[in-house]
């Protein structure tokens, strides 16, 4: 019927897949610091993602969208393999190598500029309109203004320490304060170059949220990720090898590295990103970008239950702001939809 949408609640699915695709990246990142605990390189863990990622997604393109899958132009392979560089290789290994520079506390602030730079960079290509006048553009700007707001309270501020109760789980069972001094001395020498990396990070991504959204209008999603990951997977692959000449570095055995790569390259970079590409195909790069700092909400939950780490009034704090920010351009982005389909 014209003026309503096909389902009360079709506006919900998109919403319901964001969540699901952050608490999948929790899990990634909840992995990847076991698996570096481990002493894995994170250039061999990023390229191994890429690969796993390739090979889980090319048969399932090929058999879901056999029928459905338009011809593989040379403007569609060159947004893909776009979309590897800004998506895959670079942006996983700006983001370890910054990661190892600095401090997980300084790159989670940095992929927390993601929303306000997808948002600039898609009013600028006219993909987003910003209308602060009307009640969906002042939504649109409070909403990504308040996650990002509460993306850094929940990253600098701690605040009182909130005691609920102890799990007793801890996954990392090594002594980390000598590696925590160390770590900080190599932050404090390479702080500038760390910094680089992760704004360069951030940006990187914010470009891939972009482009994802403009070939996801052309291409389907399966094929746009296995594209996507077999190009990534080439270029991770080849930078890997080049700067990491020991052999042995490679070897997998059955344990959190084998099981890091493969959750990431099948549920993350190749599941959840195609999942990705359909919710972008619906809603735009600014809805996809503005669920990011919730992953700051999971990833602290799981550290509570699962490595010992502890709850502080700012997380709370910082959970509020986001949640509100996210509903603001959830809110927004649906009576967008709404009036999209009003005027037709």
């Amino acid at each position: 019927m014209a003026g309503k949408l096909k389902h009360p609640l079709e506006w919900l699915k998109p919403v319901m897949a964001m969540v699901m695709i952050e608490i999948a990246i929790a899990g990634v990142n909840i992995l990847y610091k076991l698996a570096t605990d481990d002493g894995m390189s994170v250039k061999i863990m990023v390229a191994y993602r890429m690969l796993f990622a390739a090979v889980s997604m090319v048969p399932l393109a090929l058999i879901v969208e056999w029928n459905s899958r338009p011809k593989l132009t040379r403007r569609i392979f060159f947004l893909g393999f776009l979309l590897s560089i800004f998506g895959g290789s670079l942006s996983q290994n700006l983001y370890c190598e910054s990661l190892v520079l600095t401090s997980a506390t300084f790159v989670s602030a940095m992929t927390n500029l993601i929303p306000a730079m997808t948002f600039f960079m898609a009013i600028i290509l006219r993909m987003e309109s910003l209308s602060s006048e009307t009640n969906v553009g002042k939504a649109k700007v409070v909403g990504t203004t308040l996650s990002i707001a509460g993306a850094m309270i929940f990253t600098f501020y701690k605040g009182t320490e909130i005691k609920l109760w102890s799990t007793s789980l801890n996954l990392l069972h090594h002594d980390h304060h000598h590696r925590d001094i160390a770590v900080s001395e190599q932050s404090s020498k390479n702080q500038a170059l760390g910094g680089f990396l992760g704004v360069a990070s951030a940006i990187s991504m914010a470009v891939w949220m972009i482009l994802q959204t403009k070939l996801g209008m052309e291409y389907p999603p399966y094929s746009t990720t296995a594209l996507m990951s077999v190009c990534a997977s080439i270029q991770s692959v080849v930078y890997a090898i080049c700067t990491e000449r020991h052999w042995s570095a490679w070897k997998l055995g059955w344990d959190v590295r084998l099981l890091t790569v493969v959750y990431a390259g099948v549920v993350a970079s190749g599941l959840m990103v195609a999942l990705m590409a359909w919710v972008s195909r619906r809603r735009g790069a600014l809805f996809i970008a503005s669920f990011h700092p919730l992953l700051l909400i999971i990833v602290g939950l799981a550290g509570f239950f699962m490595l010992d780490e502890k709850l502080h009034l700012g997380s709370l704090l910082g959970a509020v702001f986001i949640v509100l920010g996210l509903y603001s351009v959830v809110w927004a982005k649906s009576k967008e939809m709404k009036n999209a389909v009003v005027e037709d």
